[in-house]
């Protein structure tokens, strides 16, 4: 039984975390940086015990946790990396001007303080309680409390124990991290509306996501939200791409389907495409691949649960052709639907995500049909555009329609597959996200979690270092709109 951790107690670890974020507040990009490393060093020197914990608690293969885990670290090193570089710190000088009354003027960005985050169930490491939430807030100079997901706890505990180890050693405060356990709403509800908390961060269902970012607006001093809720990730197929590679297509698109039992957020839900001949040979491809699908243990009981739920709603729907597997047995049975543009478009039960191994394979009639489907999509974490140099310059409108869709638009490929990159856009408009401007994945994840704040006329001595003279950091500031990394001393003799 999963132990609900005590509203006192609670109290308790949000006091320390605001007295760490004093100490935080004085620390360096450079400081929290080499933090950040020596957490990736604990979590890379985990042993099998890791590996074999989250295997137990998730049903995930060993393989894939332990790219996880590399993922993971690699996650921590990265954004270590991009915070000593500055770049989130983001500092502007504007020198004084005495003969035109023009005050100093000096800007950087700090962190918001202490934040929540809610552990994801699908990536136990990546995006649970040492994943790349936390160590964007550890690089903004946030105090980080946890709420463990509750399908894999003791997987959690280890990393939460690696963590807390590592700030130990450093001599840090305890509660820059703190651990809460507990499987009620009441829990995560109390956390987001606690007075001393300044920012959430969340990987989950619409429905989670959305019970939170209303809880914060509610607050008297309403905080940020950052919730990533899903999304159906729709691959539109344009004819020249469809004609040439109808039967490759079609086994990419399974195979990223079925992808880890389809337990992703970008997994490809609904296929697009004008009804020619080409459907048809891409149909039979998909009928024949399908079959060699096995069904597969899914993350864990609710997450089946809900997936069959979901499935069931979409094929108790009117006008659709239902398409598996002929082996049943077992949790995760692949399953895709073939229907109409004109039933998709009157039905809103297909634009709703089935988190599992679920497609829709939507035929339209006319491209006039598939250009309304994509006016009247909802706002996605990912839209797939499958076509040729060709299909994309006749088909200018759709493309200008879709970049409103999504905050990532891919050219061919599929959209399973998240690399953490800087250039990585993994956040959506609404209802992917609560807000479009920032990203999830990658070292701009940090900008969630800091603030700017300007500094008028101070003593230098008493600037903080990123703002200092000497630049004593040696980051790149921005001074007077020029780039640079100079000292000012240097510059003013």
């Amino acid at each position: 039984m999963i132990e609900e951790t005590p509203k006192e107690n609670i109290d308790r670890k949000i006091q320390m975390a605001l007295e760490a974020f004093q100490f935080l507040k004085n620390t360096t990009i450079k400081e929290r940086a080499a933090l950040m490393n020596a957490i990736a060093d604990q979590i890379e020197a985990l042993g099998e015990e890791l590996l074999t914990t989250a295997h137990t608690e998730t049903s995930l293969p060993l393989a894939r946790l332990t790219g996880e885990k590399a993922r993971t670290v690699n996650q921590w090193r990265s954004y270590a990396k991009a915070v000593a570089k500055g770049i989130y710190a983001e500092p502007r000088i504007d020198l004084a001007q005495p003969e035109k009354q023009k005050a100093d003027i000096r800007k950087y960005s700090i962190g918001i303080g202490p934040v929540v985050v809610f552990g994801a169930s699908n990536f136990p490491f990546a995006f649970s309680t040492a994943g790349g939430d936390t160590a964007s807030a550890f690089g903004a100079g946030c105090p980080v409390i946890v709420k463990a997901h509750p399908a894999h706890l003791r997987t959690s505990q280890i990393m939460a124990d690696a963590i807390s180890c590592v700030v130990k050693a450093f001599g840090w405060p305890e509660g820059i991290f703190a651990h809460i356990t507990g499987t009620s709403h009441e829990t995560g509800s109390y956390l987001v509306q606690h007075q001393d908390i300044q920012g959430v961060a969340f990987t989950g269902s619409f429905k989670g996501g959305k019970a939170l970012f209303d809880l914060a607006n509610r607050r008297e001093n309403p905080i940020p939200v950052f919730a990533e809720m899903g999304s159906i990730n729709p691959v539109f197929a344009l004819q020249h791409l469809l004609e040439n590679r109808a039967e490759i297509l079609a086994k990419e698109y399974i195979s990223s389907l079925t992808l880890g039992v389809g337990q992703f957020c970008t997994n490809p839900g609904v296929f697009i495409a004008v009804k020619e001949k080409s459907i048809d040979r891409f149909m039979a491809v998909l009928r024949d691949e399908i079959q060699e699908v096995i069904p597969a243990q899914m993350l864990h009981k609710g997450i089946y649960e809900n997936f069959e739920n979901h499935k069931s709603t979409a094929l108790a729907q009117p006008g659709i052709e239902i398409i598996t597997s002929d082996n049943k047995e077992g949790q995760g049975c692949a399953t895709i639907i073939l229907t109409s543009g004109e039933n998709f478009i009157k039905n809103p039960v297909f634009s709703e995500e089935v988190f599992g191994p679920f497609g829709i394979i939507v035929s339209c009639e006319t491209h006039e049909e598939l250009i309304q489907i994509a006016q009247n999509l909802k706002c996605q974490l990912t839209v797939t555009v499958a076509a040729t140099h060709e299909d994309i310059r006749d088909n200018f409108a759709l493309i200008g329609i879709l970049k409103d869709k999504c905050g990532r638009l891919l050219f061919n490929g599929m959209p399973t597959g998240v690399e953490v990159v800087y250039a990585m856009q993994h956040g959506g408009p609404f209802p992917s996200t609560t807000d479009s401007r920032f990203t999830s994945v990658g070292p701009d994840a940090v900008k969630r979690f800091v603030r700017p704040i300007s500094f008028q006329n101070w003593p230098d001595e008493f600037l903080p270092e990123e703002l200092k003279n000497e630049n004593p950091l040696q980051i790149i500031r921005t001074v007077d709109g020029e780039i640079n990394s100079a000292s000012l001393k240097l510059q003013i003799s």
